[in-house]
């Protein structure tokens, strides 16, 4: 059973002549324990994917099925609760809540999923530690670096059971050795059942995938496997 499988799934905005194709019949699966990163240029809709993939949003046409749950077909309770136990999702503007300390917020998906309060702190402090973030579990998002903030988020993200992770440009506000680490991290934690979708625009750290897949103007042009490090994306032409 793959974790995650978008089938003909488009997406547009806007109606008439003011309609814009974010998405056009995209086919995508990921397995279990696989990571794939997702690149192409601005406006090709990666994010898009990753919305619709994280149930976050409705494609206009297709369908997404999370392991073995077709979302279209869950009630919206049901999309919350595979959003908190299954999913963890990266955003770009970190989304941490402002009035809660690092430790709480990577805890707070595991107390809202029902885990007793010194379970899911301990998760989190096992999560902030992997991440060099120890020493911050009791500091408040106002008192973090936007490198470190974004670390607070992917650690919410890969706490607990999660089926599979979907981070948009994780390490866009980290140097190259934070951002290796997250990748090390994302890496290390998409395996046995866990899979990955990683947006980057970082060929170095697509190259911590087991596939990379393509976008262009909506629609998925090329994948490679970048069996050669990153040098193999860097001199490939997904234009071709």
């Amino acid at each position: 059973m793959s974790a995650l499988t978008l089938t003909g799934v488009s997406k547009v905005y806007g109606k008439g002549a003011g309609q814009v194709y974010a998405l056009r019949a995209v086919d995508l699966t990921v397995e279990p324990g696989e990571l794939v990163a997702v690149m192409g240029p601005s406006g090709s809709g990666k994010s898009t994917l990753l919305t619709i993939a994280g149930s976050l949003e409705e494609p206009t046409d297709g369908e997404v099925t999370v392991g073995e749950s077709p979302v279209s077909r869950l009630s919206r309770g049901e999309r919350a609760a595979l959003r908190r136990r299954a999913i963890g999702y990266v955003f770009q503007d970190f989304n941490l809540l402002a009035g809660l300390t690092s430790a709480e917020n990577v805890s707070l998906p595991l107390e809202l999923d029902g885990v007793a309060g010194r379970a899911a702190r301990a998760a989190a402090l096992v999560a902030l530690d992997r991440l060099g973030l120890a020493d911050r579990a009791g500091r408040f998002p106002d008192e973090l670096s936007g490198g470190e903030r974004q670390r607070v988020a992917i650690a919410r993200a890969v706490v607990g059971e999660r089926r599979l992770i979907l981070a948009d440009e994780p390490s866009g506000a980290l140097d190259s050795v934070n951002g290796e680490a997250v990748m090390r991290l994302v890496r290390e934690t998409c395996q046995g059942a866990v899979a990955g979708v990683v947006v980057t625009h970082d060929a170095q750290l697509a190259s911590w995938a087991d596939r990379v897949v393509f976008l262009r103007d909506g629609r998925i042009i090329d994948q490679t496997t970048p069996a050669r490090g990153p040098e193999s994306l860097l001199d490939a032409d997904p234009a071709r």
